[in-house]
């Protein structure tokens, strides 16, 4: 059985509303180059938090979210230039940003929260 997680679930929601965007923006406007770019930093989120969900250790846990976490801000990026080349559509930006900040902001409690844990534990072994 799949182990899940909010971060993981959020990312699901994330990754699938970044597949539809940029379908839609490729098929409507022929646009390819910043699409790809999101669509790769967007479906990369998930996939290294599924990594991250069955590290090796807290070490290996903590490198698999700080790269989600850095494909969510280079996602930020590219929402950026898609609102402000108007790609996007009106009902588009508000959603898709709520949720790349809702995973930023997780990822970032996560990395903080298994840095911390990882200190207690390794001073409690000294």
């Amino acid at each position: 059985m799949k182990k899940s997680s909010i971060c993981f679930d959020k990312s699901i929601e994330f990754s699938l509303a970044i597949i539809k965007c940029t379908s839609r923006i490729a098929k409507e406007k022929h646009e390819f180059t910043l699409t790809k770019q999101l669509l790769r930093s967007g479906t990369s989120i998930g996939a290294n938090i599924s990594e991250g969900i069955y590290a090796q250790s807290k070490p290996d846990f903590i490198h698999k979210y700080s790269i989600a976490l850095k494909e969510a801000k280079e996602s930020s990026y590219w929402l950026k230039l898609l609102i402000d080349t108007n790609y996007l559509n009106k009902s588009e930006p508000e959603n898709l940003t709520r949720l790349n900040n809702d995973l930023i902001n997780l990822l970032s409690t996560s990395i903080r929260t298994a840095k911390e844990n990882l200190k207690k534990s390794n001073s409690s072994t000294k």
